[in-house]
């Protein structure tokens, strides 16, 4: 079952990826969802591309997508399959055509991340994972890093954009983060800041606010390729609840305890 999710997945990502890459260098109309916020057309094509295809291909199952998402609270404990798709991460970097974005598509089973797909659109690059199978990177696999030093370790974060009074709470733990490793980047696209821990790039990311769609594909990554994720608590509810440390096994600790004292 898990291997025919994985196919939907990558077709689903593949297509929102092309619809995104079509619209490039177009000048696309855009709206604000809220402040600091915005919708593109191109999150909207990208969506209707995944979807169509998830629904072809799976009549019967649910879907949570970014753009079609309810106000209400998801849908935590519904069995069976759900689709969570992100189908644009990183649309600030797409309206200013900063090269940083992806497509994210996620199959959640009986409430827990089974498959997951990653595509950095300009790049080319396709992360998938499949619970209990590992991750690859356009088909080769890949691990977190094996880094154990926090001097030589890069950590990756998105700054509480939609909530900015946290401004002042999170500067200073980043101050206390930044002086302890050896740099930390803030690129724009969680999802992709989640598949960079997942391939080793950098040993740790940490966010708060963020919604399922920026995670689920993210979270199975990091964790099929050795690393943990959690809350700020060390709990497991980072999936839901939006706040995030996913590292590999040694930093995890550092970063996870750190977020804790602020948040």
């Amino acid at each position: 079952m898990y291997q025919e999710l994985l196919a939907t997945a990558s077709l689903a990502a593949r297509a929102g990826a092309q619809t995104l890459r079509q619209l490039w260098n177009q000048a696309v109309e855009v709206e604000p969802k809220a402040r600091f916020d915005f919708v593109t057309e191109a999150d909207r094509a990208s969506e209707q591309a995944i979807l169509e295809l998830i629904r072809r291909r799976h009549p019967h199952h649910a879907v949570l997508a970014e753009e079609s998402a309810p106000s209400r609270r998801p849908p935590q404990d519904l069995s069976g399959v759900l689709w969570v798709v992100d189908p644009l991460d990183g649309t600030t970097n797409f309206i200013h055509r900063f090269p940083h974005l992806a497509v994210s598509v996620a199959a959640l089973v009986d409430g827990r991340p089974a498959v997951g797909v990653i595509i950095d659109v300009t790049r080319g690059e396709e992360f998938a994972a499949c619970a209990g199978a590992g991750v690859t990177l356009n088909g080769r696999p890949v691990r977190v890093s094996p880094q154990q030093d926090p001097a030589r370790a890069l950590l990756l974060t998105g700054f509480p954009f939609r909530d900015k009074d946290r401004l002042p709470t999170y500067l200073q733990l980043f101050q206390e983060l930044f002086l302890k490793v050896s740099g930390i980047r803030r690129a724009g696209a969680a999802a992709l800041d989640l598949a960079y821990v997942a391939a080793g790039r950098a040993e740790g990311f940490w966010e708060l606010g963020l919604k399922p769609w920026d995670l689920a594909a993210g979270i199975l990554m990091v964790q099929e390729a050795g690393g943990v994720v959690s809350d700020f608590h060390g709990g497991p509810h980072a999936l839901w609840h939006g706040d995030v440390v996913a590292a590999n096994p040694h930093l995890h600790p550092l970063i996870q305890t750190t977020c804790a004292r602020y948040f």
